[in-house]
């Protein structure tokens, strides 16, 4: 029985799955084989999981630490999979580690974020899949670089891999944050409107670094229609020999899963449809408002630059553009706009003014 449904096609889409987000679970890292099978074995027993993770090879930030146990843990996990009959994903950063996940029947394979970012890696492992039919999940690279991500997924698209799939896992910040790496939800959203085929799924467990926010963001991303999760899961988080704060217990795991509110695409409901369609008129109107002002603001924007030109004064005014950023939270805390959107919004805007101004300032 269990090999049986290991023959059977793995679907990521949420749409073909009729709503249902399809959850990878597993350990962080593949420490010893009682490890990984008494973990898959409980998840197994949940009847929520579609395919099991293990890191094998753990690229980690500093050597001395535990950076994975190597291709024995291949086997473990593979053991593992076929007893509770679920398929296993594996991470792999060289053409060595595709070599042995294939050997050993490694079903799904992804490529982490710190492989993303370099595409002389990312096409070693494309070559290396020549000829393959596997799914292969690619992880957003560690900085904020949509076209670094999509660079990946169209050298594995070249390789012939017909079912690819998008992991969104946060980027690196010095910014302060409660998160291990901020979600940027805009990056994925864009990511999504320029490749709708693309199936995404989140691995919450590495935007949040802490067990307490797994909760709150996987919600975020089944809300945003994501088509499925990715949730680092130990017998014994407190003990795991890596990333112990962002595992869960399998029951755990389940609890949360059962926890989830799954939200429809559509509905077929009229009165809804005519309401959010008037709704989105009204916003249609708004957004259109906002560029006719934002193209009068440049026009100022313009006029100011001649001006500074013309006295030979500097382009950016740091006291001015500080007077700027206390007005402009406090106007929109008014408006109940958060701070957030506030710096944001004004942060861009500025960048084109000071473009602006600079173009002013070399022209001859």
């Amino acid at each position: 029985m269990a090999t049986e449904k290991l023959k059977q096609k793995i679907t990521f889409s949420r749409e073909e799955r009729n709503g249902k987000p399809f959850i990878i679970a597993g350990p962080c890292s593949a420490e010893t084989e009682e490890q990984v099978m008494e973990t898959v074995e409980a998840l197994g027993k949940t009847g929520k999981i579609d395919a099991i993770r293990a890191g094998i090879w753990k690229p980690r930030t500093r050597p001395g630490t535990f950076e994975g146990i190597g291709n024995v843990g291949l086997k473990w996990i593979k053991d593992a999979g076929e007893k509770v009959g679920l398929p296993v994903s594996v991470e792999v950063a060289n053409a060595k580690h595709v070599y042995e996940s294939l050997k050993h029947g490694v079903e799904i394979l992804w490529v982490g974020a710190r492989t993303t970012v370099n595409p002389f890696a990312v096409q070693e492992i494309a070559d290396a899949l020549q000829g393959v039919d596997i799914p292969v999940m690619v992880k957003n690279p560690v900085n904020t670089d949509l076209e670094l991500w999509i660079g990946a997924i169209e050298r594995i698209r070249k390789a012939g891999i017909k079912q690819i799939i998008a992991i969104h896992r946060g980027f690196s910040t010095y910014e302060q944050s409660k998160y291990r790496n901020k979600p940027y939800w805009e990056i994925p959203i864009e990511l999504k409107r320029r490749m709708p085929e693309l199936p995404i799924i989140c691995d919450p467990s590495h935007i949040c670094g802490s067990r307490e926010y797994l909760q709150h963001v996987s919600q975020k991303a089944i809300d945003l229609n994501f088509d499925g999760l990715m949730i680092e899961t130990h017998r014994d988080p407190d003990s795991a020999w890596s990333d112990a704060k962002q595992q869960l217990t399998p029951n755990k795991l389940s609890e949360m899963i059962d926890s989830l509110v799954l939200r429809k695409l559509s509905t077929s409901d009229k009165d809804f449809n005519e309401h959010l369609e008037d709704l989105r008129i009204k916003i249609d109107k708004f957004d259109h408002k906002i560029i006719d002002i934002l193209g009068e603001r440049m026009k100022i924007v313009e006029e100011i630059g001649i001006c500074k030109k013309e006295n030979n004064i500097t382009i950016l005014q740091p006291g001015r553009w500080d007077e700027i950023v206390k007005d402009r939270l406090e106007a929109g805390s008014k408006k109940g706009l958060s701070e957030d959107l506030i710096n944001q919004l004004f942060q861009t805007v500025h960048q084109a003014s000071i473009s602006k101004q600079t173009e002013i300032m070399n022209e001859e």
